[in-house]
């Protein structure tokens, strides 16, 4: 316990150092490129909160390339500072391309942040579309006739009663079953134990017939 304590203070420790860092050499630069006062601090603010949405982005698995395209500016935006400041540029004489780039990168910073936070994600499917999967399901089940029973082949020897038909395996939607692993999981791992038919059936609202094929689907 002391050790991993030890490593997670060691960490945010460092994580402190660099972005302290990295914050003072982008308001520098911002300063030099002539943005003074208040406006060459909120620089650094504005590239950290680029680079952290990006990566929160990416860690939610949506528009990945548009995601690594943003997460590689704001950290070229970061690196270009901390290299600029290392000696390879002299502060006092600031050249033209460079008050350029700090003078648009309002523009670019808010056109990132934009598609970044309005851009879809990949959204799973909520309980609403899943019970109107199960609806029509049942609708389809209610409305299929029932075979008609086939006439003996010699009336006059009765024949012996046929066996009743299977009834055909119950059609469950691939989005429920999904939604249902994740049911089964969090059970498991909330109560160590499998989830059971009738646990599964009341958590996902359907059917007896349609929670045991999901529950055969799920061995």
């Amino acid at each position: 316990m002391r050790a991993s304590l030890a490593r997670l203070d060691a960490v945010l420790i460092q994580a402190v150092i660099a972005a302290a860092l990295s914050f003072a050499h982008l308001h520098d630069v911002a300063s030099a490129a002539g943005q003074d006062g208040w406006k060459a601090w909120a620089y650094p603010v504005s590239v950290d909160l680029l680079l952290v949405a990006a990566w929160r982005r990416l860690r939610s698995g949506g528009g990945k390339a548009s995601s690594w395209c943003w997460f590689v500016i704001a950290l070229t935006a970061s690196l270009g500072a901390n290299v600029a400041t290392a000696g390879l540029l002299d502060l006092h004489q600031v050249p033209a391309w460079l008050r350029i780039l700090v003078a648009g990168w309002p523009a670019v910073a808010f056109l990132g942040g934009t598609l970044l936070a309005h851009s879809a994600p990949a959204v799973e499917p909520d309980d609403e579309d899943l019970e109107c999967s199960v609806d029509d399901v049942d609708e389809d089940q209610e409305n299929d006739p029932e075979p008609a029973p086939e006439p003996p082949a010699q009336p006059a020897i009765e024949a012996p009663p046929e066996p009743p038909a299977e009834r055909p395996g119950v059609p469950v939607p691939a989005a429920l079953v999904e939604h249902a692993r994740k049911v089964a999981a969090e059970h498991h791992t909330r109560t160590g134990t499998p989830i059971d038919t009738p646990t599964l059936r009341a958590r996902l609202g359907v059917p007896a017939p349609m929670a045991e094929a999901i529950a055969a689907q799920l061995v």
